[in-house]
């Protein structure tokens, strides 16, 4: 069953279009991210499935029932902020039992629902606490604890983990990922974080100016995008625009500024002379040492413009022409060659790694 269906949905404000007419489909049980930049229509989206707004037009199902006109407390479903938003008289007991006290649930219950949930969360010595005495991290876990206590059939998550530093937020992302197993809970989310997307979601829904630019797994979002926006948007691409060429059983030849360059036959009909975009992922490029090329690569030659140490990796910037550089990542180790700035190097990748969008 699908937990949410939209049906031609769209929003207006005036002559502004925050969100054009849409369809989706959120099965039970499934952790879907809403993805996109400032201004794509991701958090219209989520308000208008929470109730927060009403569409201009199309109908909005939650369970299979019809919630268009339904006002947020109606529609069964929790939501989960970016800033927390506890009571701070409160202590962390009394914060998770309010839903339960507002929907008159007993008194034994109430303690031990609380008590599960807390144990769920890995903090069951808390409760006595009030929010100021907890750090960014546990405060979210408590505001998710407070909305999965009620049992909801849906929980929308805003930005949840927008506040929180870097390490803790990939620690929370792995924390949500856990209760969103144990609980089978539907959870819808929003972010313009792609690491996070790409980390907790079983599908991605990509926006851009108020569209779905596509929606996918994770990795297939990443590796075969269907548009050049997409595969810009999620983690880094180097593109390299250029002409149809030859068209063969299976391969195509693109004439670039680089020379000519062969990619798999993309699935949409191609003439030659069309403009397309080859899109290759940093780690599947690798430096090639001359003469000793395969036959299945595409090999082109530049200067190395910089070497960055990220930790675990090197991101390797090379310049091929005063307008095109090719980014490279490879594993750093403690005996990894040292190229320096301005040396000519050869870059290779194979033919699977290429894409062509159009």
């Amino acid at each position: 069953m699908n937990m949410v269906e939209l049906r031609q949905v769209s929003k207006q404000y005036g002559n502004v279009t925050a969100l054009s007419t849409i369809d989706l489909a959120v099965s039970e049980g499934e952790f879907v991210t809403l993805l996109g930049p400032s201004g794509s229509g991701k958090t219209t989206l989520l308000n208008l499935i929470a109730g927060m707004i009403g569409p201009s037009s199309g109908r909005i199902f939650i369970k299979g029932e019809d919630v268009t006109e339904s006002p947020p407390s109606q529609r069964k479903l929790g939501m989960v902020f970016q800033n927390y938003a506890l009571m701070p008289h409160m202590t962390i007991f009394e914060n998770i039992a309010f839903p339960l006290r507002v929907r008159h649930v007993p008194k034994a219950e109430i303690e031990q629902r609380v008590h599960d949930v807390l144990k769920l969360i890995k903090l069951p010595d808390i409760g006595k606490r009030k929010p100021k005495e907890l750090s960014g991290g546990q405060q979210q876990r408590v505001s998710l604890a407070r909305c999965i206590v009620y049992n909801p059939a849906l929980i929308l998550l805003d930005e949840p983990l927008g506040a929180l530093d870097k390490k803790l937020r990939e620690q929370m992302q792995l924390e949500i990922r856990r209760i969103h197993a144990e609980l089978g809970i539907t959870m819808l989310n929003v972010t313009h974080d792609q690491d996070e997307a790409l980390t907790m979601s079983d599908r991605i829904v990509l926006m851009n100016e108020g569209r779905i630019e596509q929606i996918a797994p994770p990795e297939q979002l990443y590796f075969r995008p269907d548009t050049v926006f997409a595969a810009d948007f999620i983690g880094t691409a180097n593109l390299i625009r250029g002409t149809v060429g030859s068209i063969g059983d299976g391969l195509i030849t693109v004439s670039t500024p680089h020379g000519s360059l062969r990619s798999i036959r993309p699935n949409a009909a191609l003439q030659s002379g069309a403009a397309v975009t080859l899109v290759i992922r940093p780690e599947s490029i690798r430096f090639v040492d001359h003469g000793h090329s395969d036959a299945g690569q595409q090999i082109l030659t530049g200067k190395m413009s910089d070497s960055i140490v990220l930790g675990s990796v090197v991101k390797h910037h090379i310049q091929l022409n005063e307008s095109q550089q090719i980014i490279l990542l490879e594993p750093n180790r403690r005996d990894r060659p040292v190229v320096p700035r301005g040396a000519s190097v050869n870059i290779g990748w194979s033919l699977e790694d290429t894409q062509t969008l159009i």
